[in-house]
């Protein structure tokens, strides 16, 4: 039941379209049935993804090259003989290195693909709204700043308006804040966005008493409630915002698509204050489009979702999206947690579609300011993930969103076989350093076995290892410069220069860090430990000393013992883990410096298309988010 919604008595009763009060606060009830989906029962004619070139060249450039690792290690690790701790490392570094071929594979089809394409796209409004079509503007809240929700609501509604789109949409919050602060905040912004908006959209408010589901038990509550009364609507989390223009084409798209039942967009990142921040903001600005476009050409109509900004037809999710609870406790079981994936697969199990729009102009989110806040988020994210190998498995699952599911498993999971191969291949240097070789073993043999291990092949290992782990940025830096508009007006093409060469040295020493709190994530998880539902930062905000030392003390320990065993082995050894070694006895510096605004030189160097000319509706939002706050934070009581 909803606590803050229901009308007082003697009041005028639900509220319908045009008609704004603060006592009803929801639409008249419009019902949808919403049934959990079986596991074990599928569709009567399932659905069969085709072996398209895009997914064949995806299939063949990733066998090619992991095989081609694999053959050349080997023949690295010994000429004559493997023993059984060489052929465990080889094993390890080729999963790892199977993980990196995926995605630079990708990569290369979505280099190709945009290089065959043109410049991209902004959106269609001439074409104006789609007639008869009503859309809900989801914003799910948990905790969040009200005031960024209410200036957010205020710029998108306004570009609408000026586009003749107001009465195609209508907002809703959906609240599972816990704290009755945060319920009072947002039900002032409600209040105060009716009066402001003059009733050209209207504005719901429905604060859950108990966030049974989470997220998703958030929207398929919606879904069921008021579902009927929307052909679609758009998922926007609380640091989402869209244009006008692209809400609109949206719409067209999924009017114009009878089969399509999800179109997730590409978010650009903005509203960047840290350097962490910055550094996410320029990767995605420059290499997130080759990625993006190397996704849409293989997934095609059995893309994915990843939970916001994306615009999904209310039938069909009814139909698919009713997620089951799985069987026994937390972390593997109950709710599924990341659930988007989930729900993208059961779309498509159906026979509908789900597309990606790469290239579109007009969706943007925040991102985590620190590492302290990516390594909460990917505690979480972990979790779900990981909760996917119960999914992967239920009947009439395409192949390719089964894909999906393992990949989101596996972008975790290599992150601890990558700590592990380094142990692995520490203990083999330990190994060749103070152990006798062996060269008449107790088998019979008419020649000595020599431990030798190819000092040429091994230099060309390296470097095709180092190729594959560069060339999706090498690719992100030339569309850059050729197809993306590197910001040269002022000129600005040797801050582009610098602007890569430091997101590689940061991207270098941030990723072992990295490694190793997903590696922590995934033994927490394994050992049974359930991550909760934590708040998201979304301003940055230099965490304490205390904080960061408790995150990063073991990290810190660990590379200096890291570095202690491997001068042990050679001073080789030491200098080929210098990074790792480096990344982790600085741990803590990294991670203080880059939770800090940056200088203004770095910050030159990292601008985006999007900060050296923020789009209308994110300056918009950027523009009244002070006097929201200000709004928001008088204690006074509102007159009605």
């Amino acid at each position: 039941m909803d606590k803050v919604n229901q009308p007082p008595a003697g009041g005028s009763g639900p509220m319908r379209r045009g008609t704004f009060t603060d006592y009803s606060l929801l639409p008249t009830d419009a019902p949808m049935d919403m049934p959990v989906q079986s596991c074990e029962v599928g569709p009567a004619q399932p659905t069969h993804d085709r072996l398209t070139l895009p997914r064949a060249a995806l299939l063949l450039l990733t066998s090619a090259a992991t095989g081609a690792f694999a053959y050349q290690l080997y023949q690295v690790l010994s000429i004559v003989h493997l023993t059984v701790l060489q052929g465990v490392f080889l094993v390890l570094c080729t999963l790892c290195f199977g993980w990196i071929a995926l995605g630079t594979s990708s990569t290369i089809i979505g280099f190709a693909a945009i290089m065959l394409s043109g410049r991209p796209k902004s959106p269609r409004p001439s074409a104006g709204p789609a007639v008869g079509v009503r859309t809900a503007l989801l914003f799910p809240v948990y905790q969040e700043d009200a005031a960024r929700v209410a200036a957010t609501i205020e710029a998108m509604v306004n570009e609408l308006t000026l586009l003749g789109a107001d009465r195609q949409f209508d907002v809703f919050i959906l609240s599972d804040s816990r704290l009755g602060e945060s319920k009072a905040r947002e039900l002032r912004a409600v209040r105060f966005l009716r009066r402001r908006l003059q009733g050209r959209v209207p504005v719901y408010y429905r604060a859950r008493t108990e966030n049974i589901g989470k997220k998703a038990g958030n929207i398929a509550d919606w879904v069921q409630r008021f579902g009927n009364a929307y052909q679609s609507f758009v998922i926007l989390d609380a640091d989402s915002i869209m244009s006008g223009e692209l809400l609109l084409q949206l719409q067209l798209d999924m009017a114009s698509n009878p089969r399509l039942g999800l179109l997730q967009t590409v978010p650009r990142l903005v509203g960047a204050a840290t350097l962490f921040a910055r550094l996410q903001q320029f990767a995605v600005a420059y290499y997130g489009p080759i990625v993006a476009a190397g996704f849409a050409a293989w997934h095609q109509e059995s893309g994915n979702y990843w939970g916001h900004n994306a615009i999904v037809r209310t039938r069909a999710f009814a139909q698919a999206a009713g997620l089951p609870v799985l069987s026994g406790r937390p972390p593997f079981g109950g709710h599924i947690q990341s659930h988007d994936f989930v729900e993208a697969a059961f779309l498509r199990r159906i026979g509908w579609e789900v597309r990606m729009l790469p290239r579109a102009l007009g969706s943007y989110e925040g991102c985590p300011p620190t590492l302290v806040d990516v390594a909460v988020r990917d505690r979480r994210w972990a979790q779900g993930n990981l909760q996917h190998v119960r999914v992967i498995g239920v009947r009439y699952l395409p192949w390719v969103s089964r894909l999906h599911l393992a990949m989101g498993t596996y972008a975790y999971l290599a992150s601890a076989l990558w700590a592990l191969s380094l142990i692995v291949g520490i203990i083999l240097s330990l190994q060749s350093a103070y152990t006798l070789p062996v060269y008449f073993p107790e088998t019979k043999t008419l020649f000595p076995i020599w431990p030798v291990i190819d000092p040429n092949k091994a230099l060309y290992l390296f470097i095709g290892t180092l190729v594959m782990v560069l060339l999706p940025k090498t690719l992100g830096i030339i569309l850059g410069l050729t197809r993306l508009r590197v910001p040269l007006v002022r000129p600005r093409l040797h801050h582009f220069w610098m602007g890569a060469a430091i997101e590689l040295l940061f991207s270098i020493l941030i990723a072992p860090i990295l490694m190793l709190t997903q590696t922590r994530a995934i033994i927490e998880i394994v050992s049974g430990k359930d991550a909760g539902w934590s708040l998201q930062r979304r301003e940055g905000m230099t965490p304490q000393a205390r904080q960061l030392l408790r995150l990063h003390v073991f990290h810190q320990l660990l590379g200096v013992v890291l570095g202690i065993i491997c001068a042990l082995a050679s001073i080789y050894v030491l200098a080929w883990m210098s990074p790792i070694v480096l990344s982790l006895v600085l741990s803590f510096a990294i991670s203080f410096f880059t939770s800090h605004r940056p200088r203004a030189w770095i910050a030159n160097a990292l601008a985006t298309p999007e900060t050296l000319t923020p789009p209308a509706v994110v300056a918009a939002t950027q523009r009244a988010l002070p006097g929201w706050t200000a709004l928001l934070a008088k204690k006074q009581p509102e007159a009605r």
